[in-house]
Order: structure tokens, then sequence, then C-alpha cells
């Protein structure tokens, strides 16, 4: 089913994700809840639980796995705000759906997180955009806005901390995984592949599951870069440090055995594969939680079980944000690229940690 002028005009006012409404209808023979099998079994509008249902169907078509559990969540949640009210979702059209909903469920969020708030009435309010490109409900959009402009609280910007001197320790310890010993080849794969993760992550600001999705063929060697597909399913090129790319090459010669009697092209193989024994003798990419085991293990062994917990991927992405702007001289417009931030506000908030100017100033007017 193609999208009409009305949708199109709506999604570029509403900025609605028209995608969500493409992988729906293509996948519209599979899925339970679309809204056309919904309008063929009632008179009427379909209630507020089934466009609810069919609404987070088209989320999770389109979105990550995690994107689609909070909206549920968030879905959930709204759903408590309207019995609450003596509304019930099961019986009441959803064509009567009003502004009023949200803002008693705006009211209800006051005792959750300032962010957490902010990202439930997003969730929410694709709900009602949801019913108006449908032609479900009325919906007053342009009031919904500011109605939530002036209702919702702003969460405050919190400064990025990490143990930035334990980074580096790790990063040092990690440089030493390479020659320690290891009585199987299996566990000599884990050290050096374990080495050249962590030196990948510092030194690209790659996230975590943006390192773990990387395929061999990603990377161009003599340019020194990978093109990826990252966060918002957008294209970037990543950088890789020499250091970073030297542990790269250890481990991938010393796979070089196992890669080649896979029986598939190299380009096509992960990056970054599993050496349990559960994976055997074949090539499967290390998931996000593998990776952070990762991370959990050798902070463990470089820093001992009180720094367990101190350093979270997300730690050295703040490490190398913060690495670029102290060597740069606080080009945040170089930090915001290498980063790959859309918002150069986000970068703005790793400057308070780079600034040794500011740092060697105070303790010359205080200290001495």
């Amino acid at each position: 089913m193609d999208l009409d002028s009305a949708r199109i005009l709506v999604y570029y006012i509403y900025g609605y994700d028209k995608y969500h409404y493409h992988n729906l209808y293509s996948a519209a023979n599979n899925q339970a809840h679309t809204l056309t099998s919904l309008r063929s079994s009632h008179m009427g509008s379909p209630t507020v639980l089934e466009t609810i249902d069919a609404y987070l169907d088209t989320v999770s078509l389109s979105r990550s796995a995690n994107t689609a559990r909070t909206y549920r969540n968030a879905m959930n949640t709204f759903l408590l705000t309207l019995q609450l009210n003596h509304i019930d979702p099961e019986r009441t059209d959803a064509g009567q759906a009003t502004l009023e909903w949200l803002t008693d469920f705006i009211s209800d969020l006051k005792t959750y997180a300032p962010t957490t708030e902010r990202l439930y009435i997003t969730a929410v309010t694709g709900w009602f955009e949801f019913l108006a490109a449908e032609n479900i409900a009325a919906v007053n959009l342009p009031g919904l806005r500011v109605m939530i402009r002036r209702r919702a609280r702003r969460p405050g910007q919190r400064l990025p901390q990490f143990p930035q001197n334990a980074i580096q320790d790790v990063l040092i310890f990690a440089e030493t995984l390479s020659s320690r010993p290891a009585e199987e080849n299996r566990e000599r794969l884990i050290l050096l592949r374990d080495s050249a993760f962590l030196l990948t992550l510092a030194d690209t600001g790659l996230r975590v599951h943006e390192a773990c999705n990387l395929r061999r063929g990603d990377v161009d060697w003599q340019e020194g870069h990978a093109i990826i597909i990252g966060k918002g399913n957008q294209e970037a090129v990543v950088r890789f440090s020499e250091r970073a790319l030297r542990a790269l090459r250890t481990y991938l010669n010393t796979r070089s055995a196992f890669d080649g009697n896979s029986g598939r092209p190299l380009s096509s193989l992960p990056l970054f594969a599993r050496h349990d024994k559960g994976a055997g003798k074949r090539i499967l990419p290390v998931s996000t939680t593998t990776g952070r085991a990762i991370i959990h293990t050798r902070v463990e062994q470089a820093l001992g079980p009180d720094a367990v917990g101190s350093i979270t991927p997300h730690s050295f992405r703040h490490y190398f944000v913060t690495t670029v702007l102290r060597a740069s001289g606080g080009n945040l417009k170089l930090a915001q690229e290498l980063a790959r931030h859309k918002n150069i506000a986000v970068t703005q908030r790793y400057a308070h940690l780079s600034d040794d100017e500011l740092d060697r100033s105070y303790h010359e007017i205080f200290n001495q």
C-alpha cells in the first residue's frame, strides 16, 4: 500500500517516521495488528488498546529491540493512567482520544526521572501522531506539541563522569595481553581479541554495539578507517589509530586458519569473533553482552574487583571525546565530527573536562 499525499503531509509537518508505515504495510500479510485488519473487524473506530498494539508493531518493525521495549513500557504506563481515570482501553474507541489524556499522563510521570518522562512522552506522542496519520482521531498536533513544551520537565544536563586515569591503566594492560602466555590457541585468540577490542573502543569512539557489528570487509586497512551504519541508521566513517590497527592485524593473522576454513568470504566475517567452546569452529560475531563481559573481565584484572562497574563500554567513548578535545586545543567541531554527535551541545558537555588551561590557571591562583 502506497502512502497517500495526506499522510505524507502529516509526516512532513509532524516528523513522524514514515518508514514505520512502509515496513508495516510491506509485512501486512504477516502482521496481526494492522489497521486494515482492525477496521475490517469493526463497524466503527478500533479501540485504544488495538491501536496501541498496531502502533507498537510499527515501532518494533523499524526500531531496535531496546527502543521497542522502552516504547512498550511507556504505553503500558499510559494505559495505567487511562484506567486510573476510568477509561477502559479495551472498550473505548481510539477516536475519542483527547489531549487531556496526555495531560493526565504527564502529571502521573512527575515521580519519574525527567529523562524517563521525556522518553515516555515521546512514545505516547508518537501514538497520537499515529492516530492522526490514520485518520482515526482528530488530534490537534500543534496544540499537543505546545502543551508538551509547557508542561513537561526538561532533564538537567549531566556532565560526563568517567575515571580517565583508570581507563588509561586498562589500556596499558590491554596492550600487554598479546604477550601473556596461553595454553591453547583458543585462549590466545581471546587474549588478542580482547586487546584489539578495548583499544578499538578507546581510539575510535565506537559504541559497543557498533564495534560488535563490524565485519572484516568494513575496514579499509590502507586508509585506516571503516564505514559503519551507526546510531539512527546513519552511515559514517570511523578512523582507527595505528595501535588499534596493529592489534587488529595481530588478532586476525592469528585467526587466519579459522577464517580460511569457514567457507565464507573473508569480508563477510565478523571483525571480533567468538572463541568459546560453544562456537566450535564457526566464525560467529560477539554480541553486545560479550562486549560488556570483555570490559568487565579486563577491568577487574587490570584494576581489581573494586573497579568493576566504574568503567562501562560508554566510558571509552567519553575517553575518546575528551582525548580529542585535549589534543586539539578544544576544537569542538572536530570532536563533534569524530564522535558523530548530531548536536554540538552534546560535545560541549565534554569541554569542561579538557580545559587544561583553566586547571593550570586555577592552581596558579589558589595553590601557589
